[in-house]
């Protein structure tokens, strides 16, 4: 199969971007012929050239030229978009459509229901414009890039490409990241016989790691969204609990080098390649996910299954699905920096029981998040957007199932 994917990557590389890079390597390593068009943001600096950008992300001429070009000389059977704002614009889907070439959209974020792509405004989840017509909150909250033009201009995208029907018309399959993803998108009006779930995976396998270090461990952007403060604030309810090992950068790592630098019980290691974040892994009690937000399906969710690593998680989205609360570990109120530290200090108080949830967390690796399995299921929703195998979506077993 010839496969063409197409991915506007971030300015800071993140867990999408590495999701796309994992996807293209296996279907490459399974006898594919993948070719990769990608864009960067890494000139949108500035409230000036986020809107002008954010225009240009409704109908972008200039890449829907672009994937005409592409297709021509590819000659692909099939387009797979990842992330198409800002620059790229749905004009590549149209583009698509016009050459009878079908398209498969990963929704890693909710980009076509929200203008922010993320259900969070000031520090609290925001749902005021799912299922509506025109998303005119997003514009008066300048929730796009702080900026009330680019705002606008991104509202008008996802208005206009609901009403001209462009992801009906256009997009054969969409993959959600997970079973609550898919049912925020089909309340935003996407049909559901098109809507497929498909987490992400790790691959290579990391191996099973021994949680031999007394310490907890968070990896991640360090920023509002992601429970940053409750993470600071569980900690700093005690200074005789377990040591607490942060991964990451973000807006708030002034916040954590101060409480690294005042609280002996936490050590903030910075960004940190996957090689180390891999070891971290190996050697943690358990992983902290302490996000105010809906997460798509983090990463480090897959790659902590696969070491073996128990999670403490807040009960929000996709998180509370994966996470089986007590089997795989346990999950607290989002925000609620006693119960995170409660949980902590059950964690480390109940080691046989820790022991339990390690084997039980590396099973649901083995039976979910593997690359055999990520490939089987992918190849049947291309399969469904190809039209070879009309079927082939209601023949996809739910993930429980998956071996």
């Amino acid at each position: 199969m010839k496969i063409l994917i197409v991915h506007n990557r971030y300015r800071h590389p993140g867990g999408e971007d590495r999701a796309v890079q994992a996807e293209s390597a296996l279907l490459a390593g399974r006898g594919h012929e993948v070719e990769r068009w990608e864009e960067n943001n890494d000139s949108i600096i500035g409230p000036f050239a986020a809107g002008r950008t954010a225009l240009r992300s409704v109908y972008s001429f200039q890449s829907a030229q672009e994937m005409k070009d592409r297709i021509q000389r590819f000659r692909p059977d099939l387009v797979h978009i990842h992330n198409f704002f800002p620059r790229l614009s749905p004009a590549i889907h149209i583009a698509c459509r016009r050459a009878s070439v079908p398209v498969v959209q990963t929704l890693h974020n909710f980009r076509l229901l929200c203008p922010a792509a993320t259900f969070h405004f000031e520090g609290s989840l925001c749902e005021g414009c799912l299922g509506t017509a025109i998303p005119w909150r997003a514009v008066v909250r300048s929730c796009y890039r702080e900026s009330r033009l680019a705002s606008l201009a991104a509202a008008h995208m996802v208005a206009a490409h609901h009403a001209f029907g462009t992801w009906d018309r256009s997009v054969s399959q969409f993959i959600a990241l997970s079973q609550f993803a898919r049912e925020k998108f089909i309340a935003g009006g996407i049909s559901p016989d098109k809507i497929t779930v498909k987490p992400n995976f790790v691959d290579p396998d990391p191996g099973m790691g021994g949680g031999n270090g007394d310490f907890a461990l968070f990896v991640g952007r360090l920023a509002e969204e992601k429970g940053v403060r409750t993470l600071l604030t569980a900690w700093g309810c005690s200074r005789n609990g377990p040591k607490l090992k942060i991964v990451g950068d973000g807006p708030l790592a002034s916040d954590v080098a101060q409480a690294a630098a005042t609280n002996p019980g936490i050590e903030w290691l910075g960004p940190c390649d996957r090689e180390r974040v891999r070891r971290a892994m190996a050697e943690a009690k358990v992983l902290i996910v302490p996000s105010t937000w809906y997460e798509g399906f983090p990463l480090v969710i897959v790659e902590a299954f696969a070491a073996g690593l128990p999670i403490l998680a807040s009960r929000l989205g996709a998180m509370a699905e994966f996470i089986a609360d007590g089997q795989t570990g346990r999950l607290f109120a989002p925000g609620d920096a006693a119960g995170l530290a409660g949980a902590v200090e059950w964690a480390f108080s109940h080691s046989d029981e820790m022991r339990r949830m390690r084997a039980l967390a590396r099973s649901q690796y083995d039976q979910k998040y593997t690359a055999k399995a990520n490939y089987t299921r992918l190849m049947l929703i291309y399969e469904a957007a190809l039209g070879r195998l009309m079927e082939a979506v209601h023949s996809i077993p739910r993930l429980e199932a998956i071996g």
